[in-house]
């Protein structure tokens, strides 16, 4: 008998830190509060239809303000040779209590934690960048440490990560198992996937292109979810969920693109695996959560007629082996 497919959710939980080089913190404001404000009503979605996600969540949100920020920072700091990405030099400047709902969530992690299905996983603790020039392994590994740390003080076993900006190095692979690490998302089968710390035109084109028409299978099959000695197991990624779009037209398309894709993996007994960061529900909310409620509901109708499952990255992960 064919095993069932599965839908993979994952959320890169970040806030301020993860768009710091790009925003202005205080034009910005209103943005990550409805995010915060966003967050509760995903869980309510998810919990009502049993749905099971990760949230991969950067280690600084885990603090509580500015004075244990200070104190939690890694014995080794990345040197990026664009000081720019640094979140340490950032946070410098803004240290205000002002800004703590935009930096700090201790409470929504452990409101995430606690919902059944919920995995809290790593996004690393400084949004750490394993491409960009200046960075080294000690490093990385310093700044895994800090995460693992105070996710264990608040009762919290990380077992998965997702890289920030989907930078993953291969060679920093090893690093993750050491510390516990089981799995990690890793990037989408396209060539327009390949280098993701450059992004030039043609790039972005069919990244953007790829979410309205097609470019390519999604789904894929659970053989393709190979377990290596030492090693993480890697749970490639399918399908970006974009935010809002100005245009309907180009909003129906990928909500189509989304569930056709879905109900191919359903039928074929495939993994596919949707991801997104909770901001980006942080401009039209309620449109946001309309279009997740309705690509729950088609995998409710999948779950019923294929068994469609739905399963978190460490659930995955158990399952292959």
């Amino acid at each position: 008998m064919k095993k069932p497919g599965c839908l993979v959710i994952s959320l890169d939980f970040e806030l301020i830190w993860g768009v710091f080089d790009t925003v202005d913190i205080d034009a910005k404001s209103q943005y990550f509060l409805n995010t915060r404000k966003v967050i509760p009503e995903i869980l309510d979605l998810f919990s009502k239809s049993n749905i099971h996600a990760t949230w991969a969540s950067v280690g600084m949100l885990f603090n509580n303000d500015w004075k244990s920020w200070e104190d939690n920072q890694p014995s080794k700091l990345p040197h990026y040779t664009n000081v720019n990405l640094s979140s340490y030099s950032y946070g410098n400047t803004i240290k205000e209590e002002k800004y703590n709902s935009l930096c700090f969530a201790p409470e929504l992690i452990m409101a995430i934690y606690n919902k059944t299905g919920q995995e809290m996983a790593t996004h690393t603790y400084s949004h750490y960048y394993c491409l960009e020039d200046g960075q080294e392994k000690e490093a990385f590994k310093q700044d895994l440490k800090k995460a693992i740390t105070l996710a264990a003080d608040m009762g919290i076993d990380l077992k998965s990560l997702v890289f920030p900006r989907n930078q993953l190095r291969d060679e920093y692979l090893e690093i993750c198992f050491e510390m516990g690490i089981l799995n990690v998302r890793s990037n989408p089968d396209s060539w327009y996937w390949n280098d993701t710390s450059k992004s030039g035109l043609t790039t972005k084109i069919a990244r953007t292109a790829d979410a309205y028409i097609n470019l390519g299978k999604k789904s894929y099959p659970f053989s393709d979810l190979k377990l290596k000695k030492g090693l993480p197991l890697e749970q490639r990624a399918s399908r970006f969920l974009r935010p809002i779009e100005s245009q309907s037209t180009l909003r129906n398309l990928k909500l189509k693109r989304i569930k056709k894709e879905m109900t191919a993996a359903a039928k074929n007994g495939e993994v596919y695996h949707l991801w997104w960061h909770p901001h980006n529900f942080g401009d039209q909310p309620k449109e946001s959560l309309k279009d997740l409620s309705e690509i729950i509901k088609h995998f409710e109708f999948l779950r019923t007629k294929y068994g469609f499952q739905s399963l978190n990255m460490l659930e995955l992960g158990k399952a292959i082996i």
